[in-house]
C-alpha cells in the first residue's frame, strides 16, 4: 500500500472501549460461555485456539474494566505469566499448552471476592503445519478488492452498530457493496479464466466512519478488529466457506494482512494497552481540533505561526531500512512514521504487540485455512520484528509462503528482503517478494521503441540481468499493476503492449499476479482518486448492464481479449516447463526481445516485437536454443510456426511457441 492507497482521512473520533469489544462478541461468539459476577471481561483475543502446536505458548489479551488487578488460575494447561500493562483495562495472561489437549480450559479471574470463570476453547487443528501448502510459481495470483468485485446473497447496505457509512456506487471513495458471497459465486469463473490463487485485499472490519468529503475505508487496510471479518463483506464463517469452496476448485485463497498499523477507531486508540503500544503515540492527547491532518499543524486564531504537533508522518521512503549510510532521523521518519494520522503505527518492537500479531495470523490459517499471506508496508514495520514472524510461521508452516510489499524499483533492494539473502547481513525469513523494478521497467517501456541500447525491452533485459542477487529468483512475485498504480492501459486500450506484458509475466522466472479485470481491458488512472483504478468489475452488482463474466456479456474486444488470456493461463497450469524450466534471455537484437524457458527436452520462446514497426525473428541468432528444431506450435493459436527460417513480426506483435 502506497500514500495515493489510502486517501482516506478519518474525522478522528475516539471509540469507547466497551462499544467495541460489545460488537467484537456478538460476532465471533468470543466468550460464549461466562458465570454470572460482578467481573466484566469484554473480550479476549484470540478468540480461540489450537491444540498440537510446534510454539505451545498462547498469549491471551483480556479485556475488562479493571481486569488489570484480576488474579489468574487455568485447569488443564500451565501458566507462564501475568502481564499488568499501563492500563487498568488490558490483561495478557500467558498460558504454556505443551501436552494440553483439545478442549475447554477453564479460565478463573478473582478481583477480591469477585470471581468469574470463562471456558476457553482449544480446538483440534485439521493438519499439522506441514501440510498446509502455500502459493509457488507454479500458481497465478488474481488479486481483487471485495467491495469492488461483486455482490451476492441478501445485501444489507446499513448494517446496524458500526460507525456511520454510506454505500454509493457512484461515488469512487464510498463503499460500493460488494461481498463474499459475490466472490463465491463467481468461484467458476475464475477457473475459467485460469488462475490458480486469489488474493482479497483485507476483509477485516474497518470500522472507520466515512469522512465529509466522501472517503471510506472500503480498500481494507485501517483494521479495527484482527478477529472479525467486515461485517459488510460477511462473518468469519462466510470467509471459511469462500476458502473451502475455492480449495474444492482447486483455488488458493491468500489473505492480506497489515501489521504496520491499525485502524483510529480500534480499542486499543482510545485505550492505549500500553504507553508504547504505538510509536509517537503523544499525538493522541494533542486536541485534535483544526489540525492538518497530513501536516499536523493547528492555524492560530490570532495568524501566528502555527505549533507543530508531536505527529509524526512515515516520509514512505524505504531506503534508509536497507541504507547502510542511514541518519537516524531518516530511519524514524521511515519506520516510527504514521502511514496517515488515520491509521496508528504499531510498535513491534514491543514483545507483546509482535506476539499479538504473530498469533493473529497462525489463528486465520487454522481458523479458515488460508494459503498464503501478502503483508501489506513490509519494510515500514520493524525489520526484526517482521523477521522474527516470518521465523515463527516458518517454523510452524515449512511449505507456505508469504509475500511482502517492499516497493522500492530497484533489484538490490528487493533481493537483500528475500530469505537467505546474502545481501543482509539479517534474515528476513520472507519467501517472496515483490518485483516493483519489472512493474517499474515494463510501465516505461510500453512508452518506448526498443533500440540498440537502453530504451524499450531492454530495461527488461537490463532488470534481469541482475536476478543472481536472489536466493530464489522464482519466488519472486511479478506483476504489471495492482490496486496502488495506474491500471496498465492507463485510459486507454492498447492491446498489443498488454498482451506483450502479459506474455512477459506469465513466461518469466517469476510467481505472477494478475489484477482484476485486466482480462476484460478495465482500464483507468489515479489522477483524481485511488477509486478510477478499482473500479467494480462490470456484471458484479445487481442492475448491471454490462457483464464481462459470461462471453454472452462481454463486448467482441473483451472476448478476445479474456480467451487469449485464458488460453496462455491454462497452457501455463502445471506446466513444468515454466515452473521448473531454466531461463535465457537474449539482448534486445533489431527491436526483438526473446526469452525461452528449457526443461527435459521441451523449449519455449517468447518473442517480442517491441517496435512500431515490422520486424524480424533471425531464427541464427537463437540457434542455442532451436537446435535441431524445425518447428514450434503457437501456444494460443495451435498453429504451426516455421521456426528454422526468418520469422516476420507485425508492430508490436507477441509470439509465445512450443516445442
Amino acid at each position: 500500500m502506497k500514500l495515493s492507497s489510502v486517501s482516506y482521512l478519518a474525522s478522528i473520533i475516539l471509540l469507547s472501549l466497551i462499544t467495541s469489544c460489545t460488537n467484537e462478541v456478538k460476532d465471533a461468539k468470543t466468550l460464549s460461555q461466562l458465570t454470572e459476577s460482578d467481573i466484566k471481561i469484554s473480550r479476549i483475543d484470540p478468540t480461540d485456539w489450537y491444540a498440537g502446536m510446534n510454539n505451545p505458548t498462547l498469549q491471551l489479551m483480556v479485556y475488562g474494566e479493571g481486569i488489570r488487578e484480576a488474579k489468574v488460575s487455568v485447569k488443564g494447561a500451565k501458566m507462564d505469566s501475568l502481564v499488568q500493562l499501563d492500563s487498568p483495562n488490558y490483561l495478557l495472561v500467558y498460558l504454556n499448552l505443551r501436552g494440553t489437549k483439545a478442549g475447554t480450559l477453564p479460565l478463573t479471574f478473582t478481583l477480591g471476592d469477585k470471581q468469574t470463570t470463562v471456558a476457553y476453547q482449544l480446538k483440534e487443528r485439521e493438519m499439522a503445519g506441514k501440510d498446509r501448502i502455500g502459493f509457488s510459481n507454479a500458481d497465478v495470483l488474481y488479486m481483487l478488492m471485495p467491495d469492488r468485485f461483486a455482490q451476492g446473497g441478501e445485501h444489507n447496505p446499513q448494517i446496524e452498530g458500526l460507525n456511520t457509512y454510506k454505500e454509493d456506487r457512484t461515488q469512487p471513495s464510498l463503499r460500493h457493496g460488494g461481498n463474499l458471497e459475490g466472490i463465491r459465486q463467481h468461484l467458476d469463473y475464475f477457473k475459467e479464466l485460469g488462475v490458480t490463487a486469489l488474493w482479497f485485499t483485507p476483509v477485516l472490519e474497518n470500522n472507520s466512519p466515512d469522512t465529509d468529503n466522501g472517503f471510506s475505508t472500503y480498500h481494507g487496510y485501517a483494521t479495527t478488529d484482527y478477529y472479525r471479518v467486515d461485517p459488510r463483506f460477511g462473518t468469519n464463517d462466510d470467509y471459511r466457506r469462500l476458502v473451502s469452496e475455492a480449495h474444492q476448485q482447486g483455488l488458493k485463497i491468500v489473505m492480506d494482512m497489515i501489521f504496520n498499523h491499525c485502524g483510529f477507531e480500534h480499542p486499543w486508540v482510545s485505550d492505549l494497552p500500553s504507553k508504547d503500544w504505538l510509536n509517537t503515540p503523544e499525538w493522541l492527547s494533542e486536541k485534535q481540533s483544526g489540525r492538518d491532518p497530513m501536516t499536523g499543524f493547528t492555524a492560530n486564531a490570532d495568524g501566528s505561526e502555527p505549533a507543530k504537533s508531536a505527529y509524526l508522518q512515515t516520509s514512505y521512503k524505504l531506503t534508509p531500512v536497507m541504507d547502510p549510510y542511514a541518519a537516524k532521523v531518516d530511519m524514524r521518519e521511515t519506520v516510527d512514521g504514521w502511514f496517515v494520522p488515520s491509521m496508528p503505527d504499531l510498535n513491534q518492537r514491543n514483545p507483546h504487540v509482535r506476539q499479538y500479531l504473530i498469533q493473529n495470523s497462525i489463528w486465520w490459517i487454522e481458523t479458515v485455512g488460508i494459503d498464503g499471506i501478502r503483508m501489506d508496508t513490509y519494510p515500514y514495520a520493524d525489520r526484526a520484528a517482521m523477521a522474527e514472524w516470518m521465523r515463527v510461521l516458518d517454523a510452524e508452516y515449512p511449505n507456505f509462503n508469504t509475500v511482502g510489499e517492499t516497493w522500492v524499483t530497484e533489484p538490490a533492494y528487493t533481493a537483500a528482503w528475500q530469505k537467505d539473502s546474502k545481501l543482509s547481513n539479517e534474515n528476513s525469513y520472507l519467501k517472496t517478494v515483490m518485483d516493483f523494478a519489472f512493474f517499474d521497467r515494463l510501465n516505461q517501456a510500453k512508452h518506448e521503441e526498443t533500440d540498440g541500447w537502453w530504451n524499450g525491452f531492454n530495461r527488461l533485459y537490463n532488470s534481469f540481468v541482475y536476478d543472481y542477487l536472489y536466493p530464489n529468483p522464482s519466488s519472486v512475485m511479478a506483476f504489471i499493476e495492482n490496486h496502488d498504480t495506474d491500471r496498465f492501459l492507463g485510459n486507454g486500450c492498447d492491446t498489443l503492449a498488454l498482451k506483450q506484458a502479459l506474455a512477459l509475466l506469465l513466461t518469466i522466472n517469476r510467481t505472477p499476479q494478475l489484477y482484476y479485470g485486466t482480462e476484460v481491458l478495465m482500464n483507468g488512472t489515479k489522477e483524481v482518486t485511488d477509486g478510477y483504478v478499482r473500479k467494480d468489475f462490470p456484471g458484479g452488482f445487481a442492475g448491471d448492464t454490462h457483464n464481462c463474466f459470461t462471453a454472452e456479456g462481454r463486448t467482441p474486444a473483451e472476448n478476445a481479449m479474456f480467451t487469449w488470456l485464458s488460453r496462455l493461463l491454462h497452457w501455463r497450469q502445471g506446466n513444468d516447463l515454466i515452473i521448473k524450466g531454466s531461463q535465457t534471455q537474449f539482448i534486445p537484437w533489431k527491436g526483438v526481445y526473446v526469452i525461452t524457458r528449457q526443461h527435459e527436452g521441451r523449449t519455449s520462446l517468447t518473442i517480442l516485437n517491441g517496435t512500431s514497426q515490422p520486424a524480424t525473428f533471425e531464427a541464427a541468432r537463437y540457434a542455442e536454443v532451436i537446435g535441431e528444431a524445425k518447428k514450434a506450435t503457437d501456444v494460443i493459436t495451435g498453429q504451426p510456426v516455421q521456426i528454422d527460417q526468418n520469422v516476420n513480426l507485425a508492430p508490436r506483435q507477441t509470439l509465445i511457441v512450443e516445442f
